[in-house]
C-alpha cells in the first residue's frame, strides 16, 4: 500500500512557518512557501549551471555542425547520427535544459494538492486557514473575488501578484529572445517539436498569468517564486549568451 507523501510535507510547511513567525507573523505560512521554493530551486540549480555550460558548448559546436550539415545535408538520419556522435564526443546533451523543469514538477504538485486537500492523514488541514494579508492560501482567484471583489483583501492581494507576474514576465520574454536570437540554429539531432518549443519559449513566462489565476494561492505563490528565480538565474547564467566577440589584438 503506498504512502502518502502530503502528512510529512504539511509537517515541513508548519515547520518552517514556525521559524518564520518572528518576522511574518501571520504572514509566515506564505513566507515558508516562498523559502521552500527557493530551497528547491537551490537544489536544481547545479542542472540549470550543467544546461548554461551545454548551450554554450552547443555554441562553440555550431561551426562543425554546420561543416556537417554541408556534408551530410541530403541525409538527414546520416546527419542525426553524425550530429549525436559530436555531442557525445564532447559530452554536450541536447535535452540538458529540461532538467531543472522536471525536477520542479513534483514540489508543485504537492503544494498544489497540499492546499486543495480538505483532510491530511485523516486530519482536517489546518493549513486551509492561513493566509496573506487576508487572502486565504488554500482559495483561488475566483474566491478572492466572489469574497469581496477586486479590490477587497483578497482581490487585493492578487492584484498585486498579477502585477509581480506580468513584471516577471515581460523582463523573462525580452531576455529569452535575446538568448535565443544567439543560439545557433536548430540542428537535426534536435527531439521532434523542440524546435517549436523554442519558438514559444519566450512566452511561457506570460502563461504563469493564467496558472496563478486558477490554482490556490499557495500553490500560485510557487510559481511566482519560482518563475521569478527562472528568470534571474537565465539572466545571469546567460549573461554572456548574446555579448559580441571582443576584436582581435593586433
Amino acid at each position: 500500500m503506498s504512502v502518502s507523501p502530503l502528512p510529512a510535507f504539511a509537517s515541513l510547511v508548519e515547520r518552517l512557518a514556525e521559524l518564520l513567525q518572528p518576522l511574518f507573523a501571520a504572514s509566515a505560512t506564505a513566507a515558508a512557501i516562498v523559502v521552500f521554493t527557493a530551497l528547491v530551486r537551490l537544489a536544481a540549480h547545479p542542472l540549470a549551471r550543467a544546461a548554461a555550460r551545454g548551450a554554450r558548448a552547443r555554441t562553440r559546436l555550431a561551426p562543425r555542425v554546420a561543416e556537417l550539415r554541408k556534408k551530410h545535408g541530403r541525409d538527414p538520419e546520416r546527419l542525426r547520427r553524425a550530429v549525436l556522435e559530436l555531442y557525445a564526443r564532447e559530452k554536450v546533451s541536447p535535452l540538458a535544459g529540461c532538467l531543472p523543469a522536471l525536477l520542479q514538477l513534483p514540489a508543485f504538485f504537492l503544494m498544489y494538492q497540499l492546499f486543495s486537500s480538505d483532510r491530511i492523514g485523516g486530519e482536517a488541514n489546518a493549513l486551509l486557514d492561513h493566509g496573506l494579508f487576508g487572502a486565504p492560501l488554500g482559495g483561488r482567484w475566483a474566491d478572492a473575488l466572489a469574497g469581496g471583489g477586486l479590490l477587497g483583501p483578497g482581490g487585493t492581494v492578487y492584484l498585486a501578484v498579477f502585477v509581480l507576474v506580468a513584471v516577471v514576465a515581460v523582463f523573462g520574454y525580452r531576455t529569452t529572445r535575446r538568448q535565443l536570437a544567439a543560439a545557433p540554429a536548430p540542428v537535426a539531432d534536435q527531439p521532434p517539436g523542440l524546435g517549436a518549443m523554442l519558438r514559444v519559449m519566450p512566452l511561457l513566462s506570460f502563461a504563469t498569468l493564467v496558472t496563478v489565476a486558477v490554482v490556490p494561492l499557495a500553490a500560485a505563490l510557487y510559481v511566482v517564486t519560482s518563475t521569478t528565480w527562472t528568470v534571474a538565474e537565465r539572466a545571469w547564467l546567460y549573461r554572456d549568451a548574446a555579448a559580441p566577440e571582443a576584436p582581435a589584438q593586433a
